[in-house]
């Protein structure tokens, strides 16, 4: 549908605490993912969720195929996550260099939980459900991270 504008670090929109999706499948709802997925692969993303493009919802989308930001990264399936839930599997965690749209040309590691299980639901209503590991549940935190107003700086110096 559209190419939107990703907010930047020091925009206070990406500070906010999106709100949970309460009616979907809708025309909404589809034209916001459309525009996601649109920004996302003109951006080169691995993820967006929808308040990075000023839109103040529990709605994120990732996904890779090969993309030149992440050449070494395995392969996630495209997925729409509508009020997503994350729940970590063990206390095992990985510290590795990350990115983000909004807070471009800076790099850092960051730790993040090591094998994760996500639930949400897809545009169309139907529950996703998976237990991950890697580089994909690094990049499904990051992006859940974006809907409690967080980003991956803020990670920076706390522990592993």
């Amino acid at each position: 549908m559209a190419v939107r504008t990703i907010l930047l670090e020091g925009d206070p929109r990406l500070r906010r605490l999106a709100e949970p999706v309460l009616a979907f499948p809708s025309a909404a709802i589809d034209a916001l993912i459309d525009d996601l997925r649109d920004t996302m692969a003109a951006a080169e993303g691995a993820g967006l969720a929808a308040p990075q493009i000023d839109v103040n919802l529990r709605v994120v989308i990732f996904g890779i195929t090969v993309n030149r930001r992440y050449p070494q990264a395995p392969p996630i399936p495209e997925t729409v996550l509508i009020n997503p839930v994350i729940t970590p599997l063990g206390a095992e965690r990985d510290c590795r260099e990350e990115g983000c749209l909004s807070v471009p040309d800076r790099r850092a590691p960051v730790s993040r939980w090591a094998r994760i299980r996500y639930q949400g639901c897809d545009g169309q209503g139907r529950l996703i459900e998976r237990e991950v590991e890697g580089f994909h549940a690094r990049v499904v935190q990051h992006e859940v991270d974006h809907l409690d107003g967080v980003l991956f700086p803020d990670h920076l110096g706390a522990s592993a």
